[in-house]
């Protein structure tokens, strides 16, 4: 189950981003007891997050319409929609950087920017 902020609320699976920011519980609607309150530090640091996660679905979105025109570009010459050498360079690159997530995060990249079959 993810956040999404399109939801459909009527899904008993569904869960709106509304409903964590207010503190409701994800699974019942409830509301969370809410215990300690939340130190300025940590709403800061999520506020750099929900920043970087923001910055991160542009550049997502950024990469998937700049592979869309590489795929065209290359079908337009001839040439088949995937390059399966340069994938595992890309695969490789984000091992490097990140180990071995870094292989999931790749595949989850290059299957966004695919495209449909």
């Amino acid at each position: 189950m993810t956040a999404s902020a399109t939801a459909d609320p009527t899904s008993p699976d569904s869960v709106s981003l509304d409903a964590v920011s207010t503190g409701q519980s994800v699974s019942t609607g409830q509301a969370v007891s809410p215990g300690q309150p939340t130190p300025a530090g940590v709403r800061t640091g999520r506020a750099q997050i929900d920043d970087l996660d923001a910055r991160i679905l542009a550049l997502i979105t950024e990469r998937v319409t700049t592979a869309a025109d590489i795929q065209a570009a290359r079908i337009a010459e001839g040439g088949r929609r995937l390059d399966l050498k340069r994938e595992t360079e890309i695969i490789a690159r984000y091992r490097e950087a990140l180990g071995r997530p870094g292989v999931t995060v790749a595949m989850a990249v290059l299957e966004l920017c695919r495209g449909r079959v």
